[in-house]
């Protein structure tokens, strides 16, 4: 009985660290800020060497590489690996809102608490290699060595972020049971 309520309370936890974003019109821009730039950051990890390259001839190059890494994702891992990206990117904006919010709530005391973000970011991997950030950073062969090419590391990072939101709950309440908030 008291498993189905403390899973309870982390679903309506992530619930509200969800729509946190949501309820003001700067929540919601560091949403789209930060899913944007987490978006891109996944899908030029993708193919690191093919961005670079593109992008140090300039950056008049971005959409043309963005658009050919998502196609190159869809065409790979269809519906699925994309949708990992896009899902990945949102809780990631999300975190981020919600991080942001609590270090004003909070101040820097609240920091330990936001540790399970960057291991969640960095093993997020991308949906054609399996690799992510962590080829970026050097261990793509490690990652593609994994079973199912790594996709189990994906759903890793997805799970440490859905996990770090749902201890978090609104950054602006108490989610300790028994104190008053």
């Amino acid at each position: 009985m008291r498993a189905v309520a403390t899973t309870r309370t982390h679903l309506s936890q992530f619930a509200e660290a969800v729509v946190y974003p949501f309820e003001t019109w700067r929540g919601t821009v560091g949403l789209l800020l930060a899913g944007a730039l987490t978006y891109v950051l996944l899908i030029l990890s993708t193919m690191p060497t093919f961005a670079s390259q593109m992008l140090a001839d300039g950056l008049h190059w971005l959409d043309y590489v963005l658009v050919s890494l998502t196609e190159t994702v869809y065409r790979t891992d269809g519906a699925t690996g994309l949708a990992v990206i896009l899902a990945y990117a949102l809780l990631t904006g999300v975190a981020v809102v919600n991080a942001v919010a609590r270090l004003h709530t909070v101040g820097p005391a609240s920091m330990a608490d936001l540790s399970g973000v960057l291991p969640a970011f960095l093993a997020s991997g991308c949906a054609s290699c399996g690799a992510g950030l962590l080829g970026v950073l050097g261990f793509a062969g490690g990652v593609a060595a994994l079973p199912y090419d790594g996709a189990l590391v994906r759903a890793a990072g997805l799970a440490l972020l859905v996990v770090f939101l749902a201890r978090a709950g609104h950054p602006e309440r108490c989610t300790v049971e028994g104190v008053a908030e």
